[in-house]
């Protein structure tokens, strides 16, 4: 990507993938004055650098995004990419092996929170 333009369609597009355009929709609408930076820095620097990068799968950027939502106890942030690793294919065992992970490196109370939360996000998913 050369251009910041660039890098805001790439990352656009790689944003709603993950997240769903109901997400998207709803972040850019609510959108104001004061956010709307913010927005666009998400847009081209999350979405359009970090997760356009090659080096790593979707789904193994969504571990690597629960594991650090889940440490910093990042709770509603935490149910958004418990839902897109769905998109991004993680299964409920991943999911679950992810927080075990989590238990030991960050603490069972971290951990005890993100499994809550999961249960809820899951419930019913495959």
């Amino acid at each position: 990507m050369t251009t910041d333009e660039d890098r805001a369609a790439a990352g656009m597009a790689i944003r709603r993938t993950v997240l769903g355009d109901e997400h998207v929709d709803r972040a850019t609408a609510n959108a104001t004055e004061f956010t709307a930076p913010f927005q666009d820095l998400i847009t081209r620097y999350a979405w359009g650098e970090v997760w356009a990068r090659p080096g790593l799968t979707r789904a193994e950027r969504s571990m690597i995004t629960l594991t650090a939502l889940a440490a910093l106890r990042q709770h509603d942030e935490l149910a958004l990419h418990l839902r897109a690793a769905v998109r991004n294919g993680l299964t409920r065992e991943q999911i679950a092996e992810v927080l075990m992970q989590v238990a030991i490196y960050a603490g069972v109370p971290a951990a005890n929170s993100a499994f809550a939360i999961a249960s809820q996000v899951l419930e019913g998913a495959p």
